[in-house]
């Protein structure tokens, strides 16, 4: 009884130690990936200004690195923990986003057309999220429907495109994007049910 205590306190504490070095390589990586991220942002800003003699094209790199920087760094510093913690950013950042990126354009079709794409999109991010967090032991399952979701949300996308920008609501690309995710889809299922039977490992 002594020994199975002691290994598991022996296993307990090994998990703990591969838990904090895998912590200290995310942080680590996280500031090499912030720094290189404001060095880019520096030497932009500088060209910018040396070519313009103001910042103009510079503002629309410093306001997408940013946002990019917000919603990916909880992901590289926590890594899968991080995932709802950038959902969440960008949730609350893209529509604000498209809003500055359509001043600096000074093009007001951007934040219309970007804003309602970004929220359709967002919607379809979060459903695949939760079918991933609900289906967390059976990925390929979860796969397999998560290329399913994508199908009509194409035609969510092209039906909204063709109501703003007068685009043909379906296409010959469409029907063959369809046709290739559903054969995706019926594979990643298949593959989940001849695992769940013991067909395959």
């Amino acid at each position: 009884m002594n020994n199975y205590e002691e290994k598991a306190n022996e296993n307990l504490i090994e998990f703990k130690r591969k838990d904090e070095n895998n912590m200290n390589k995310n942080a680590i990586i996280s500031a090499i990936y912030t720094i290189a991220m404001v060095i880019g942002i520096m030497v932009c800003c500088i060209c910018d200004i040396a070519i313009s003699g103001t910042p103009t094209w510079s503002l629309i790199v410093l306001s997408s690195a940013l946002v990019t920087w917000i919603a990916s760094f909880p992901i590289m510093l926590l890594g899968k923990k991080g995932v709802l913690v950038a959902m969440i950013a960008i949730s609350i950042l893209i529509v604000p986003f498209m809003y500055i990126l359509s001043i600096l354009i000074k093009v007001n079709e951007i934040f219309h057309i970007g804003s309602i794409m970004s929220i359709i999109s967002l919607v379809f991010l979060w459903i695949i999220y939760i079918i991933y967090r609900r289906l967390r032991e059976r990925k390929l399952l979860a796969t397999g429907i998560a290329f399913l979701f994508a199908i009509p949300f194409i035609f969510l996308i092209n039906k909204t495109l063709s109501k703003m920008i007068g685009e043909p609501v379906i296409d010959i690309w469409d029907i063959l994007s369809v046709f290739i995710l559903l054969i995706i889809a019926v594979a990643f299922i298949i593959g989940d049910y001849a695992r769940e039977k013991g067909y395959i490992r």
